[in-house]
C-alpha cells in the first residue's frame, strides 16, 4: 500500500522537475523585450479604464458559475466512465437522470438568453 504512494510521489516530482526545467530553458533561451504593450495593467482583457471597484457586468458571474457547473459535471462523469463496465443498473440510471437534470439546466439557461453574449 505504501509502495502506491511512492510512485504518486515519484510521478509528482517528475512532473514538477520537467515543469520547472522547461520554465527555466524557455527563460534562459527567449530574449527579454519588456515594452510599454507587455508591462501594462489590464484586467479580464480590458484596458483599465476606471477604478477596479465598478461594477461588472452579471453575465461575467453566470458564465463563471456556468463554468463552475459543468466542471463539476466532468469530475463526476469520470468515475462512472471508468467503472462502467462494473455498474449495476440503478447506478447506471441515478446517473442518467443527473444528466437529464444538468441538461435541463442547460436548456432553461439557454432559453433565459444567459448563453447570449450581446
Amino acid at each position: 500500500m505504501f509502495l502506491e504512494y511512492i510512485l504518486i510521489f515519484k510521478y509528482l516530482f517528475i512532473c514538477f522537475f520537467i515543469s520547472f526545467l522547461l520554465f527555466l530553458i524557455s527563460y534562459i533561451l527567449v530574449i527579454q523585450l519588456p515594452n510599454v504593450e507587455k508591462i501594462s495593467i489590464y484586467e479580464c482583457g480590458f484596458n483599465p479604464f476606471n477604478d477596479s471597484r465598478n461594477r461588472f457586468e452579471i453575465r461575467f458571474y453566470i458564465v463563471a458559475i456556468l463554468f463552475l457547473i459543468f466542471d463539476l459535471e466532468i469530475v463526476f462523469l469520470f468515475p462512472w466512465v471508468v467503472l462502467l463496465n462494473n455498474l449495476t443498473f440503478l447506478n447506471f440510471f441515478i446517473m442518467i437522470i443527473f444528466l437529464i437534470i444538468l441538461i435541463i439546466g442547460f436548456i432553461y439557461e439557454w432559453v433565459k438568453g444567459a448563453l447570449n453574449w450581446e
